[in-house]
């Protein structure tokens, strides 16, 4: 991330002036509702259960109670930690990012508010007041990996230059909640208390985001487009806005602010609905705007509403399209192959959009995850949230989101699967697009191919975040290359990044007996590669076979071999001439090739990282050398089962 030029103006944003290409569906919705007038007053209004509610604390499963406050007798002897100036440093080091060192205490504090709000005896308030006092009196709330938006050197943060990156925003948010939740026993105990705690959010948040304009991620001074950034650290911010300020005046200017700041997301997003950064990411992607608009239309009485906008329901009902089986989702980009979902987001988005299958998916995944039997995860706010839906959404008629096939052809994104409502059998998903994707991995044309549910040719994902996945080396990492997707390497060249390297003439068509995706990859590779075209494509024979295909045209034949690579979770071995056997979680399959046209090479993987150590045991890479290449020419790999 570049140094962005400091603009300390006082920002304030009316409705008007968007211009006829953006959609800027917010701002509009905003006018023609008045959001402005029937913005609430006082956040009380929006009657969330608070530390007086003890109706609901009380009668929340017995087994939620006893582990929140088991949770919070474990933070009881917590000793607030000092995050060290070399903790800081390790980033310009090592390139360590030492999230833990954030982390911890902001578990610690979730663990004792959400135990004092069950309980509601006070036990745990004098460990809440530690741990407010901790974090007033901490210089900074951010992640050391995004100290390069202030203008001081990078390493260390600025205390005269607040910066609001995610970390600052998710600090915001479980500060300001506390503040809101707490204010009236804190003042019992001392009058600093509530009145510190709330100076130093507005100092450290709420201040700069009304005065700054040129926070990459809010998208208003046109530096660069935005990401999930955008409506995560919004969300955090319009709660502070509306919890914290009393102005009525410049609050609502505030929102008015976010809501120019979400149409930037919106505006750079896909009619189709699809997230470039994954299904991972879209919990704070399209989630986290879908909390933002929950939470705009109860400030606004419910006047403000944009559920029945197409693009807003297709943002949403990309989570369902882009699953495979639970757990697993597609995982192109830096997104996890495994993420348990949202489910209560899930479920009231698609309520709101009037989406069956994905309210009903939602009840499906908290049902995975044993809802009521346990403390839900996230902020404060999150957690009540899921808190309130309990009941509901346990009694909800719950159903898996198979669906046949999707395509979504801006993101050009595909996938398909042998029979809608059933795991059994092949499933497969592949991309077209270009690469200066969010999250980007040199990755056009490449395909994920799972198994009754489970995976076999993957997305080995990305490693655990360094200094160096958000740098210039990024595309050093292995992770990210091309040859280490299921993809060829042509005249021994990788595909390249930037928004030139591109898929073209993508197609997908399916129908009840198969699906086919193609696209041509050879604008996805460097003139050094010399391919004029190379067509990849997927086509899976319903209850039959997965067929991968490769048609090229060259313009010369380099020495340097060109290979088909594939990825693969599953153990490989040899089952004869032109034959191997893939050995995964409880199937067996057969990809058989041509073995006068290639030949194979078996590369085991060790799995040395943490964080890809979370779905893979190890990653085996097929490596088939093109033999006696010509300028033009066809491949063809079949993968069937073996019975």
């Amino acid at each position: 991330m570049k140094t962005l030029t400091i603009l300390l103006l006082l920002v304030c944003f009316s409705f008007t002036g968007f211009t006829s290409e953006k959609r800027d569906l917010l701002q509009k919705e905003a006018m023609q509702t008045g959001l402005s007038q029937a913005l609430i007053t006082n956040f009380a209004e929006l009657k969330f259960p608070d530390y007086k509610t003890r109706d609901f604390w009380n009668n929340l499963p017995a087994p939620v109670r006893e582990e929140y406050i088991r949770k919070a007798e474990e933070a009881l002897d917590y000793d607030w930690p000092v995050v060290k100036a070399t903790d800081y440093l390790e980033i310009i080091r090592s390139g360590d990012r030492r999230q833990g060192a954030y982390s911890a205490p902001q578990n610690k504090l979730l663990a004792l508010v959400m135990g004092e709000l069950t309980e509601g005896k006070g036990l745990f308030m004098d460990q809440i007041i530690n741990g407010v006092w901790y974090y007033s009196e901490q210089t900074w709330w951010g992640w050391s990996a995004h100290l390069t938006a202030q203008k001081a050197p990078n390493g260390l943060p600025d205390a005269d230059e607040p910066v609001i990156d995610l970390g600052v925003g998710e600090i915001t948010n479980i500060l300001s909640w506390t503040w809101f939740l707490f204010k009236d026993e804190f003042d019992k105990i001392h009058p600093l208390i509530a009145k510190r705690l709330k100076n130093e959010i507005m100092k450290k948040a709420v201040i700069p985001y009304y005065e700054r304009n040129d926070f990459w991620w809010q998208g208003l001074d046109g530096s660069r487009s935005v990401n999930n950034w955008n409506p995560w650290t919004n969300h955090n911010m319009l709660t502070a806005i509306l919890i914290l300020d009393e102005d009525q005046t410049r609050k609502t200017k505030g929102v008015e602010k976010v809501v120019k700041s979400l149409d930037q997301f919106i505006n750079d997003y896909p009619e189709d609905g699809g997230c470039d950064e994954g299904p991972s990411y879209w919990g704070r992607a399209g989630a986290s705007l879908y909390q933002c608009l929950d939470l705009l239309k109860r400030a606004s009485g419910g006047k403000f509403d944009v559920y029945d906008n197409q693009l807003i329901r297709n943002m949403g009902s990309y989570i369902y399209k882009a699953y495979i089986n639970y757990p697993y989702f597609i995982n192109f980009a830096d997104a996890d192959a495994t993420t348990g979902g949202r489910a209560q987001i899930i479920y009231s988005y698609g309520k709101d959009i009037q989406d069956p299958v994905m309210q009903k998916f939602g009840a499906f995944l908290a049902k995975k995850q044993n809802w009521g039997t346990s403390t839900p995860g996230g902020k404060v706010d999150e957690q009540i949230m899921q808190l309130m839906h309990l009941k509901e959404i346990e009694n909800a008629p719950a159903e898996d989101a198979l669906i046949g096939d999707f395509y979504l052809p801006d993101l050009q994104v595909a996938g398909a699967r042998d029979k809608a409502g059933s795991t059994d059998g092949f499933f497969f998903a592949a991309k077209g697009g270009h690469n200066a994707e969010s999250h980007n991995h040199n990755d056009l044309g490449s395909c994920v191919m799972y198994f009754n549910g489970k995976p076999c040719l993957v997305d080995i994902g990305r490693e655990t975040y360094t200094a160096k996945t958000f740098s210039s080396k990024r595309y050093e990492i292995w992770t990210m290359q091309s040859q280490y997707h299921n993809l060829p390497k042509i005249n021994g060249i990788d595909q390249k990044e930037g928004r030139n390297f591109k898929a073209t003439n993508t197609n997908f068509k399916a129908d009840a007996k198969k699906a086919v995706f193609s696209t041509d990859i050879s604008k996805a590779y460097p003139e050094t590669a010399a391919v004029a075209q190379w067509i990849r494509s997927y086509t899976l024979e319903r209850g039959s076979a997965f067929r991968i295909t490769d048609n090229w045209k060259l313009t010369k034949v380099a020495a340097e071999p060109t290979t088909l690579n594939f990825v693969t979770s599953c153990k490989v071995t040899e089952a004869g001439s032109g034959k191997l056997k893939l050995e995964g979680e409880g199937f067996n399959l057969e990809m058989s090739y041509n073995a006068k046209a290639v030949t194979p090479k078996i590369e085991f993987n060790e799995i040395t990282d943490s964080g890809l150590k979370r779905y893979w045991k190890s990653i085996t890479r097929i490596v088939f050398t093109v033999n006696n290449l010509k300028p033009g020419g066809k491949n063809e790999v079949v993968i069937k089962q073996v019975k």
